[in-house]
């Protein structure tokens, strides 16, 4: 993927059908999440995704910057073969779910679940060796 433009702790493999970052807990992590994941998605030609997942990823690292101190992980799985589905997880070192909650017209914040929740086939969380994984999943169009 050549030279990474943003700031990135590690780049853990963005060759065959997975890609994963972790990026610091810092406000820069979104824009630099955001990117890796529409570069990506463009090398796997699935441009017709890249600016939802961004968004969404974008959703999940901005709910873990507010509440993890620590690094945050962001994993892309490819749909093998046939399959039509693309999965996405952001990781974070807080055990605790995230809680969708119900946004007021006037607020500011909370509706970043929401859009996920809206946006994707399914999503969930998971507890991790040390916090958890939220993850979700788009449709590939045929």
């Amino acid at each position: 993927m050549g030279s990474l433009a943003w700031e990135v702790i590690g780049v853990i493999d963005t060759e065959g059908d997975c890609a994963e970052w972790t990026f610091p807990a810092e406000p820069g992590a979104v824009r630099a999440a955001r990117a890796a994941v529409r570069g990506q998605l463009h090398g796997w030609d699935l441009d017709c995704l890249a600016d939802l997942a961004a968004l969404l990823v974008s959703e999940l690292v901005t709910n873990a910057l507010r509440h993890a101190t620590g690094p945050i992980g962001v994993r892309l799985v490819r749909p093998a073969g046939l399959g039509d589905t693309l999965l996405v997880e952001v990781s974070d070192p807080l055990p605790d779910p995230p809680r969708e909650r119900v946004a007021h017209p006037e607020d500011e914040s909370g509706r970043g679940l929401q859009l996920v929740a809206g946006s994707s086939r399914r999503w969930g969380t998971r507890p991790g060796g040390t916090g958890k994984t939220v993850w979700f999943e788009l449709a590939v169009p045929g």
